[in-house]
């Protein structure tokens, strides 16, 4: 390697392990964004109707709905699609009431999260609440028959097959990584404050 080719790579190794403040922060922006979306996507009905199967076969949430799994598969509905008497369903099953809430508290972690730039006290508070969601969102893949394949006669189905919604759960692995990130920065903040 010539001197000068070296000294470019040196300079780049440089600037890398100078980035790491930055990186934690665009961490910090990139849950907000995230939270901040999926949360404000919880007050739109095809959104609160798309979260049911997650939700009534959750035991730590299930006892938000008025009905029980598996009676909700009778009442999907497809991505903008509307049947009054599915949406009647869903209004006595505390669908949307329960989604508002949610998407509250989705919004208020990304938000509190996003703070830590500025406070690592309440980064704490946001990050430690982001990794408790995000494992319960990735418990879903325990408790939620929608996230596999079905067995519709492709011989394709089951573990490791995941489908749309499983594979919009299974990126939380990569959301509770960067929670994690951020949680450790903000504790080192707290203590070095001490």
């Amino acid at each position: 390697m010539t001197t000068k080719l070296k000294d470019l790579f040196d300079t780049f190794l440089n600037m890398a392990a100078s980035s790491q403040k930055l990186g934690i922060n665009l961490i910090r922006v990139a849950i907000l964004i995230i939270f901040v979306w999926i949360g404000g996507l919880k007050f739109w009905n095809y959104e609160a109707e798309g979260i049911v199967p997650f939700v009534a076969n959750s035991p730590f949430m299930s006892f938000f709905y008025t009905k029980s799994a598996p009676e909700y598969k009778e009442y999907k509905l497809k991505e903008g699609e509307f049947n009054e008497a599915k949406h009647q369903w869903h209004v006595e099953n505390n669908t949307y009431g329960f989604s508002h809430g949610l998407g509250i508290l989705i919004m208020a972690i990304g938000i509190l999260t996003f703070l830590g730039i500025f406070s690592p006290k309440i980064g704490l508070v946001g990050s430690l609440l982001a990794i408790i969601m995000t494992i319960g969102t990735l418990s879903f893949l325990v408790t939620t028959p929608e996230v596999w394949v079905p067995d519709l006669g492709s011989g394709e189905h089951g573990f490791p097959l995941l489908t749309g919604a499983g594979r919009l759960v299974i990126k939380d692995t990569a959301i509770i990584a960067g929670a994690i990130v951020v949680l450790s920065d903000c504790a080192q903040r707290i203590l070095k404050k001490k």
